[in-house]
């Protein structure tokens, strides 16, 4: 037994050691590491800078953001102040917080999953290689920064839960519950998570017959910590009767033959909120390991493995068909339906993967020492290809994150315009706003998908013309509106032109009248605009630096 252990102790250290070279570019390049830019650098990491510095963290729950569209963001719609990564961004420089959250939520998640698969999945000191390996693969995954232990924090909170769930339960466990919610988010997974915990007791009165009244105090319990820490949320949704962006989300859109393909391409590949990179080596070790279940007919002794593999299509299929057009009628007429994402039972599926790839490694160990050794390669290969995807690996053709934020450039752009900035308004053209957002301008432009619905029509006014021109992006900002940009008709969707690029908007047509009635001054364009004139606009100045993405065309209102 005491081999044993200090065999254990060598695995663990030696899987921390890998995550903390995994995380080293971060803490070794900083602000010239490459990071991922969609949802993060585009979005999150600016709001935290923005509420950091707004005097609104303990704001009420009426208070607003007055940096952003005029003043009429809800000080709701970015965080709760008891949420420990809203916290790191006010303590620390970006990168410092950005490399703290990684490495506690990569940390979380391995133990989280190696207790997991130890106590109740995969018991027993012989399955030490695949737990350890099982777990070090699921912390190496690739999740969603801003999720923090949304997703990775499941296998720890499932641990806490079954051990109460068999009696066992002890102060260490509710102590998970109740510090997880102050670093997870209860829409980004854990609502999903507690009620599908939920239906497992439900499922537990039926067949032992018996009311599991511990494990049910636990759910309410971790759903009560959540509603605290998320009161601004749950004000939000239930108690403020405005008409806000996401009630025109139509999501429902896709015809049947589209929502079948899409359960293979999610099964296969996956989502980007939730990367489980699986495709590679896990399916195939999956795969055989079903197979030969099915033909020694070990469905009853495997039986948890078979579940997982069933609740992960199924999963893929539900995620799919939420956007069947069939779903159309129901949406408009229960309209919670339509504002609050259900699709996102699909965010169990990393634990759900990785859960099963550790049984699929169990089931082939046991045909012989040729699968045993087979079994090892799996998780070792497993490894090999999450650390191709790194994010200094994956985002090097990115800018890094002082090229993206390009603080020099617009200090050199304040200091040009001279007044101080919450006197004007301005917007971008083939940037993201969160750019000018994290330099402290205040923006008539923003990403958020929460904000008053009348402001969006406003907005609208600027760009109708040019939504008219194209229907991707008309049916993008008029169906969803998240991005509330100042878009083109030629540019499309492309909001990340570099200074390299030698085009020039051409034949662009903004109602700059309902700009400046906005209070916008200022546009800061990635690209000459050929007609500027016609728009009642003056290019006064070009902006580029060797440590910006962007070179910055200033046009200000005639």
């Amino acid at each position: 037994m005491l081999i044993e252990t200090k065999k254990e102790q060598r695995f663990i250290i030696l899987a921390l050691i890998v995550i903390a070279v995994y995380l080293s570019p971060l803490f070794i390049l900083q602000e010239n590491a490459h990071i991922r830019v969609h949802d993060n650098l585009d979005s999150n990491l600016a709001w935290y800078k923005v509420l950091a510095r707004s005097g609104e963290m303990f704001g009420s729950v009426n208070a607003t953001i007055p940096q952003i569209i005029n003043g009429q963001l809800s000080r709701n719609a970015i965080g709760t102040e008891y949420s420990i990564i809203v916290w790191l961004y006010a303590l620390f420089p970006t990168m410092i917080a950005y490399g703290i959250s990684q490495a506690l939520t990569r940390i979380v998640a391995f133990f989280g999953m190696y207790w997991l698969l130890k106590k109740h999945f995969l018991p027993g000191e012989k399955w030490l290689f695949i737990q350890i390996g099982t777990a070090l693969a699921f912390a190496l995954t690739p999740f969603w920064p801003s999720g923090m232990l949304s997703t990775l924090g499941m296998p720890l909170a499932l641990w806490a839960l079954l051990n109460i769930r068999n009696g066992e339960g002890a102060w260490k466990d509710y102590l998970v519950l109740t510090l997880l919610p102050f670093y997870a988010s209860i829409v980004l997974g854990f609502f999903f998570f507690i009620t599908a915990m939920g239906f497992l007791w439900v499922t537990d009165c039926f067949r032992k017959k018996v009311l599991n009244l511990r494990f049910l105090f636990a759910l309410i319990y971790m759903t009560l910590i959540f509603m605290l820490v998320e009161y601004r949320l749950i004000f939000s949704f239930l108690l403020i009767d405005e008409p806000n962006s996401r009630d025109e989300y139509f999501n429902a859109t896709l015809p049947f033959w589209r929502s079948v393909r899409l359960v293979g391409k999610n099964y296969l590949f996956g989502h980007t909120h939730v990367m489980s990179v699986h495709t590679l080596f896990i399916l195939p070790a999956t795969f055989t390991a079903i197979y030969i279940v099915f033909v020694k007919k070990l469905w009853r002794q495997e039986k948890l493995f078979v579940f997982l593999f069933l609740l992960n299509i199924l999963l893929s299929i539900w995620y799919a068909f939420w956007f069947y057009e069939g779903w159309l009628p129901l949406i408009k007429r229960f309209h919670f339906l339509g504002t609050f994402n259900f699709a996102r039972y699909h965010f169990l599926r990393p634990m759900v993967i990785y859960a099963g790839f550790a049984l699929s490694l169990k089931v082939l160990s046991l045909q012989g020492k040729k699968w045993a050794r087979t079994a090892k390669w799996y998780a070792v290969l497993q490894l090999l290809f999450l650390g191709i995807f790194n994010d200094e690996i994956i985002y090097q053709k990115k800018p890094t994150v002082k090229e993206f934020f390009a603080e020099e450039m617009f200090h050199e752009i304040e200091g040009y315009i001279g007044l101080p900035k919450e006197e004007y308004r301005i917007a971008s053209i083939g940037i993201h706003p969160a750019i000018s957002q994290y330099n402290g301008f205040y923006t008539l432009d923003t990403y958020n998908n929460f904000y008053p619905l009348t402001y969006k029509h406003q907005f609208r006014k600027i760009i109708e013309i040019e939504l008219a021109k194209n229907k991707e992006v008309r049916r993008y900002f008029d169906k969803w509106g998240g991005r509330c940009y100042i878009f083109s008709a030629q540019l499309g969707k492309h909001y990340m032109i570099k200074k390299d690029s030698k085009r020039h908007l051409k034949n662009l047509m903004l109602n700059t009248d309902v700009f400046k009635d906005m209070g916008g001054r200022y546009i800061f364009s990635a690209l000459p605009i050929d007609n500027a004139r016609e728009n009642q606009l003056l290019l006064v100045k070009v902006f580029e630096s060797k440590t910006s993405a962007w070179k910055i065309y200033l046009y200000t209102t005639l």
